[in-house]
C-alpha cells in the first residue's frame, strides 16, 4: 500500500478508514479491509471469535452422590436415584420464545453475534451486548421459562450398580445432565459412589481386614472360632500360643473387583479378650494359674520377659 502513491495518499488522509472505502470499491482486489485483516487477527487473540448462530450450547454435566452399604457395593445393586435437573422447556420446545412468535436478528450485531469496536489503529471483534452472542433476540418470552429455554424439574432415574464398586467410582449415564441451549445437546450425569462405614468389616481395594474376639483359653491352648466372610461364616484354626494383635489371611475371601481380576483377601486380626465379670471361684482359679505359670519362668510368658530385659538394659545403660 506504502508503494502506490496513490493509496499512500489516501491513506495519509484518511487513515484506514478510506483504504477500506478504496477495498470496498475494488481498490485492493476485493479482499477483505484493512480492519477486517485486523480484526481477524486480534479477535481470536482477545476472545472475539465468532459464535455460531442462534447460540447453540451443550448442556452442564451433573454429579450426583450415591450412598451404598458394603453389602450392596459388593453384590452390585439397583436404586431410583431423584435430583433436580434443568429440562428442555415442553412449551416452548427450548427455543424460549412464546408459542407462535420466533426470535428475531439482532439489530445490534445484524444476527452475527459479534460487533466490531474501532479502537485507534485497530478494529477489534467483541462479543454483541444486546443479544449476548446469540445473534438472535427474544421479542416475547415464553412465559412458563421465561425466555431461558429450559425449565428446573425434579427427575427420577433408575441406576444399576455393578457388582465391586468403592468410594470414588464414578458411573456415567450420558445425555442425562442439564438440557442444552437452543437444541444443544444435553450434558451427562455422573454417579460418584461412596460406601458407609461397615459394623464387622474395613475395606482397602479389594481387600477386607477384620477384628476376631478370641477367648483367653483358646489363645493359649488353640482351637477353632468362626469369623464372618463375604460368602457366609468360615473356620479359622488357632494355633496354641497366639498372641493379640496377630493377623490371618484367608486368601479369595475378599471383593471381586468391579474392573476385572480376582477378588481379594480377608485379614483376620486375632484380639484376646480379657475376661470381666468373674466370680469368686474364677478369681482363685486364675490366681493359681498366674502363680503356676510364674513358677514356670520365661517359657510361659517369652514376651513379657524379653520387654522386662529390656527395661532393665534401659536402666542400666542410664546409670553409666
Amino acid at each position: 500500500m506504502l508503494s502506490d502513491p496513490q493509496k499512500r495518499a489516501v491513506y495519509d488522509q484518511h487513515a484506514h478508514a478510506g483504504i477500506e472505502r478504496s477495498a470496498g470499491m475494488g481498490g485492493m482486489g476485493g479482499a477483505g479491509g484493512f480492519s477486517d485483516i485486523f480484526g481477524d487477527v486480534f479477535g481470536d487473540i482477545f476472545g472475539g471469535g465468532r459464535q455460531s448462530r442462534g447460540g447453540v450450547y451443550r448442556g452442564a454435566d451433573m454429579r450426583y452422590e450415591l450412598a451404598l452399604t458394603l453389602e450392596q457395593a459388593v453384590a452390585g445393586h439397583s436404586a431410583n436415584i431423584t435430583f433436580p435437573s434443568l429440562k428442555s422447556c415442553e412449551t416452548c420446545k427450548g427455543d424460549g420464545a412464546k408459542p407462535g412468535t420466533s426470535k428475531k436478528d439482532c439489530s445490534t450485531c445484524g444476527g452475527v453475534g459479534q460487533v466490531r469496536r474501532q479502537q485507534g489503529f485497530f478494529s477489534v471483534q467483541q462479543t454483541c451486548p444486546a443479544c449476548r452472542g446469540e445473534g438472535r433476540i427474544i421479542e416475547e418470552r415464553c412465559t412458563d421459562c421465561n425466555g431461558q429455554g429450559r425449565v428446573q424439574q425434579s427427575r427420577t432415574l433408575a441406576v444399576k450398580i455393578p457388582a465391586g464398586v468403592d468410594t470414588g467410582d464414578r458411573i456415567r449415564l450420558s445425555g442425562e445432565g442439564e438440557a442444552g441451549q437452543n437444541g444443544g445437546p444435553p450434558g451427562d450425569l455422573y454417579v460418584e459412589v461412596r460406601v458407609r462405614p461397615h459394623a464387622a468389616f474395613e475395606r482397602d481395594g479389594a481387600n477386607l481386614s477384620c477384628q476376631v474376639p478370641l477367648s483367653f483359653a483358646t489363645a493359649a491352648l488353640g482351637g477353632e472360632t468362626k469369623v464372618p466372610a463375604l460368602d457366609g461364616e468360615v473356620s479359622l484354626k488357632i494355633p496354641a500360643g497366639t498372641q493379640s494383635g496377630r493377623v490371618f489371611r484367608l486368601r479369595a475371601k475378599g471383593v471381586k473387583p468391579v474392573r476385572g481380576g480376582g477378588p481379594g483377601d480377608l485379614y483376620c486380626r486375632v484380639d484376646v479378650e480379657t475376661p470381666t465379670n468373674l466370680t469368686k471361684e474364677q478369681q482363685d482359679l486364675l490366681r493359681k494359674l498366674d502363680e503356676s505359670l510364674n513358677a514356670g519362668g520365661s517359657k510361659h510368658s517369652p514376651r513379657r520377659q524379653s520387654w522386662t530385659d529390656s527395661v532393665k538394659k534401659f536402666f542400666d545403660d542410664i546409670g553409666t
